[in-house]
């Protein structure tokens, strides 16, 4: 096993109301555990000796193949596992504050067009907030197992918009789970990602 599901910094019912114990149940420990052990087993078939997810991803002539799917799944579920908190920064300071202000013009009209990118992605997939080469910021849709470091972006934070993320909690209402997933992002770990 080259990949291994990685601990939560969290109990499994730690983000409730926002996010159920049973989600994170059937999210982390059966959705995520089920793409490492697919990564894993393409691994070793394909007789991989050494791997790095990043480049995995990067160099995958085929978005929709399964060994990116896999490989990309499992770098977004670990993404997006690590921001959640239930004790959660709930606002950006320093360079991330003025990041969001300069490129959005206010930190509400930054969560306003992250919603809608969140809500209008058809389908399965991902919302990213991302930061350019230019140190600019953007925010994008991935459908699928869609990552932004393919477009040589440097992810920052993601919103996880597949049914499995919030359909036992939610049903149909991805808006709600939108609404609510604001409440159990923590800004530190954003604001890590944007100075490392």
């Amino acid at each position: 096993m080259i990949f291994e599901l990685p601990v939560l910094n969290f109990e499994k019912d730690a983000l409730e109301p926002h996010i159920s114990a049973r989600t994170i149940e059937f999210h982390y420990g059966k959705q995520f555990r089920l793409h490492i052990n697919n990564l894993n087993a393409l691994i070793d078939g394909m007789r991989i000796t050494s791997v790095d997810l990043t480049t995995l991803i990067k160099e995958s002539v085929d978005c929709s193949g399964v060994l990116f799917c896999n490989a990309a799944q499992v770098w977004n579920h670990r993404f997006y596992f690590e921001q959640l908190s239930p004790k959660p920064k709930t606002m950006p300071e320093g360079n991330l504050f003025s990041a969001i202000n300069k490129t959005f013009g206010s930190f509400e009209e930054f969560k306003n067009r992250f919603d809608k990118a969140a809500i209008s992605l058809f389908g399965s997939g991902y919302a990213w907030l991302s930061q350019k080469d230019d140190g600019n910021l953007i925010i994008t849709q991935e459908l699928n197992a869609g990552n932004p470091i393919r477009k040589n972006y440097k992810p920052l934070l993601t919103c996880d918009v597949w049914e499995h993320a919030y359909y036992l909690d939610y049903q149909c209402r991805r808006v709600d789970y939108i609404s609510n997933f604001w409440n159990v992002l923590d800004w530190n770990v954003i604001e890590k990602r944007i100075e490392n």
